[in-house]
């Protein structure tokens, strides 16, 4: 039985972008896409009551929307299209997910973030404040030109757990895909004005020493990749989140990043790194949720 990606589509422009990027990734991996439409539940007025006419305009509103999706998707791709009833949107998407038991879950950027770039809206935030599987953020406007494929995966990588299951998470993704994979490391620039009591030679030591570490760790990273999958990495310079968030379709077609090191167990929960690479990505930005550790399930 496939995997299942879930995509949030709420007939806007952001509900549009998710699915361009959906269907992508289920074409990449040859996951079932199953496609939501999330309205208002219905709450009782009486006991035992709740308002028709109400009840009625909201499963119109939903099925509309459901045959909207259908005439986008034609033929590219067969898929499930499901309404559901929630108390928000992002509930809906969550329990959703829970029950399928899916792969990950697919949403567009708010009209409020910058077009080309990420900008999760209110529903993006709640689901990456407690998803239990990863959640995909489409670039604003990505439906004007999605990728034709998934050729390169990114994955901003670190000598950390939660960077080692992205990685891991990634490396799935690619060979699925038949993807190659792009390890990416981030370092701090060397300062370009020294303190006296420090001195260049001393920067300069504490620069090259660092060097070694991320280019260490780097190679940890291809060494965990074990050849399942072409892969080359690679260290940049500059602020981590500019760096990151400059990545464009030259250098991949979607960037996976973990989430941080503490908090629920198979939740995503964003880190200060995750949390503003979400507003500024160039890429499709893919947050998988951290796993237990040390006997943490």
């Amino acid at each position: 039985m496939p995997a299942t990606i879930v995509i949030g589509f709420d007939g806007t422009d952001s509900g549009e972008d998710a699915l361009a990027l959906g269907l992508l990734l289920a074409r990449a991996t040859r996951a079932a896409p199953l496609v939501a439409v999330v309205h208002p539940q219905e709450y009782p007025i009486g006991v035992g009551r709740v308002d028709a006419e109400w009840v009625a305009f909201l499963h119109e509103q939903a099925v509309e929307l459901l045959g909207r999706a259908r005439r986008l998707v034609g033929g590219k791709r067969e898929a499930e299209f499901r309404e559901v009833s929630a108390p928000s949107e992002s509930r809906g998407l969550h329990e959703l997910a829970e029950r399928e038991q899916a792969e990950m879950v697919v949403v567009g950027s708010s009209h409020r973030g910058p077009i080309g770039r990420t900008y999760p809206g209110s529903t993006g935030d709640r689901l990456l404040q407690g998803s239990a599987c990863p959640v995909a953020v489409a670039p604003r406007g990505l439906r004007e030109s999605p990728p034709e494929r998934l050729a390169t995966i990114a994955v901003a990588f670190l000598h950390t757990p939660e960077a080692g299951h992205a990685l891991d998470v990634a490396v799935a993704l690619a060979e699925r895909a038949g993807a190659r994979l792009r390890l990416v490391s981030v370092m701090p620039r060397p300062a370009e004005v020294y303190l006296p009591v420090i001195g260049r030679d001393a920067e300069a030591a504490f620069v090259a020493s660092s060097r070694e570490l991320f280019e260490a760790a780097l190679a940890e990273g291809l060494a965990r990749v074990g050849g399942r999958v072409e892969a080359e990495a690679e260290l940049l310079e500059g602020g981590v989140v500019d760096t990151l968030a400059s990545l464009d379709r030259r250098d991949a077609d979607v960037l996976v990043c973990g989430s941080r090191a503490y908090g629920p167990v198979r939740r995503v929960l964003l880190g200060g790194v995750s949390s503003q690479l979400l507003r500024r990505s160039a890429l499709p930005l893919l947050v998988v949720p951290r796993v237990g550790h040390d006997g943490d399930a």
